[in-house]
């Protein structure tokens, strides 16, 4: 569709303008085609005769922000040979149809953007289930026949289709989405996979720690790597950390309470990046705490030895020596980083030899959030997916 549109119907020769009525709803273009000679549709002659009129209503793009109608005075010919009646031809108006060409298509790129299906059939004057009728004539399925050589597998919660959670497979080298499945469960993962014919093509799976992406991508992908996503094992860290600053604040007098409250970025963030008076305050927790002093150096050794190696040999080799000191800590909060980090151990130091993360996942499974937080959520699984795979195709 062109992008001045407007302009070459408002300027358009075949157009005899009666009347522009604009009130606070909507906009009213009266309007009629100049009179031309019509081919029968029966016979193939060429009449000129007019039968009658008959005033139709037809939904155009808004202007202004309005919801725009054409009130055209349609005429009806009859053709002199076999007496057929017919009306006459519009180039912008399907036959049957109440809704210009240019309004569906209009709609169709609205339905792209971060829009609520409420606010595109306010602005255009159609109704819900017309939009979503367009929705669904799309052509969005992904294609069967080939994987990329990475694939990278996530979760989001859609709450649609009775299922909580759904599947997202996205292609990170390319930044594209390949599918979304109605669920995270591994036999919705197999019925997937075990359509591609040439699974060989895959060199690296990257995931979260559900264990079913593990056994799926083990049952179909046995010549891929499997690594974790960075993001994905080094939360286990921060969530140790903070555990240890709660039961350290929960023994201390209310007024200390809230300043160890208030300085828990602190703990978190790199400490080469502090001031220094903020690092005065870290030293002042410090003083409380022996533990507190632990998890800090803990968590600053994970930062600049462990995640900054640079393949995975380096990172077997770092990330033992990190959970040995862990486990001379003694201190509780890490024993569940201790234990992730040995069940996982092998997808974890494989993703030290791959430059690709989930992050291009977790894009996406942000721009899906908003998709669903606009329309306060999707009951119909089909449409939702339909939806996200349109909006980021």
């Amino acid at each position: 569709m062109q992008g001045n549109y407007i302009t070459n119907f408002l300027k358009s020769e075949d157009i005899i303008w009666e009347d522009i009525i604009e009130n606070d709803n909507r906009i009213e273009l009266h309007i009629k085609m100049k009179q031309k000679p019509h081919i029968c549709p029966r016979c193939g002659a060429t009449t000129s005769k007019i039968h009658d009129y008959r005033v139709q209503r037809i939904k155009d793009v808004p202007l202004f922000g309005k919801p725009t109608v054409i009130v055209l005075k349609k005429r009806r010919y009859v053709c002199k040979h076999c007496g057929k009646r017919f009306y006459e031809h519009l180039d912008y108006l399907p036959r049957y149809h109440r809704m210009t060409n240019r309004l569906s298509i209009y709609i169709l790129q609205q339905l792209k953007k971060q829009q609520s299906m409420k606010e595109i059939s306010e602005v255009t004057g159609v109704s819900i289930t017309t939009v979503m009728r367009l929705l669904d004539t799309v052509g969005v399925e992904p294609d069967y026949k080939i994987l990329p050589e990475v694939i990278s597998i996530d979760e989001f919660k859609g709450n649609s289709g009775g299922r909580k959670y759904h599947c997202i497979i996205v292609d990170p080298k390319g930044g594209k989405i390949l599918d979304i499945l109605k669920d995270r469960k591994q036999e919705d993962l197999s019925e997937y996979f075990k359509r591609f014919k040439d699974r060989k093509k895959v060199k690296w799976v990257i995931i979260d720690m559900w264990k079913p992406f593990l056994l799926t991508v083990k049952t179909y992908f046995k010549g891929a790597k499997i690594a974790i996503d960075k993001f994905h094992f080094t939360r286990y860290v921060y969530w140790a950390i903070e555990n240890v600053r709660k039961r350290v604040q929960k023994e201390l007098a209310r007024d200390k309470r809230r300043y160890f409250k208030r300085s828990r970025k602190l703990l978190l963030a790199k400490y080469d990046t502090l001031t220094p008076e903020q690092k005065e305050k870290l030293e002042i927790m410090f003083w409380y705490s022996a533990d507190l002093r632990m998890a800090h150096f803990l968590k600053e050794e994970f930062s600049n030895r462990v995640l900054k190696c640079k393949n995975s040999k380096e990172a077997k080799i770092e990330l033992k020596r990190w959970m040995q000191l862990t486990k001379e800590s003694k201190i509780d909060e890490f024993k569940r980083c201790i234990q992730v980090f040995n069940r996982w151990f092998e997808e974890i130091t494989n993703a030290f030899d791959i430059p690709y993360t989930n992050s291009v996942t977790e894009g996406y499974n942000n721009k899906i959030k908003v998709l669903k937080r606009i329309a306060y959520g999707y009951r119909n699984f089909y449409r939702f997916r339909k939806r996200i795979l349109y909006c980021n195709a």
